[in-house]
């Protein structure tokens, strides 16, 4: 396990803006995190008292972000910045999120790399159960 203060400066989400907790495992294709933000009252993302499944893509991008920070801290280097540009085949289980007790598992798979492009697709469980899903694309920010 990688504890959040050994990759929080990775990745450019800072504050309550940063909804997970703990990587479980990862190797260059993928990775597996934990989160419980979706319980706080003051995650950021919540509105009308609840916090939406739909939330849950932001979960999984955060979780690539990760990815690529961890993957490119490894080969000596830091990530470049990138845009989240696309979500596609999004399924969600539920319609809100804010209920649910205990941990999130994140996970993230790596489709392609095209060197200033990424895909992965995404999957978020609870207790064993799938509750999002899909793929996302981010390509590199321009300097």
């Amino acid at each position: 396990m990688i504890a959040k203060p050994q990759w929080q400066h990775l990745i450019p989400h800072r504050g309550a803006m940063s909804l997970l907790d703990s990587v479980l495992a990862w190797d260059g294709a993928s990775i597996h995190m934990s989160a419980v933000s979706h319980t706080h009252g003051d995650n950021p993302l919540r509105s009308d008292g609840m916090l939406r499944a739909l939330h849950l893509c932001e979960y999984g991008a955060q979780a690539m972000a990760v990815h690529g920070g961890l993957l490119a801290q490894r080969e000596g280097t830091v990530a470049a910045p990138g845009f989240l540009v696309a979500l596609r085949d999004v399924r969600l289980h539920l319609a809100r999120i804010d209920d649910l007790p205990g941990p999130l598992a994140v996970h993230a798979l790596k489709l392609l790399d095209g060197g200033t492009s990424w895909q992965y697709a995404f999957r978020v469980e609870h207790a064993g159960r799938t509750l999002a899903e899909g793929r996302a694309a981010v390509i590199h920010a321009s300097p």
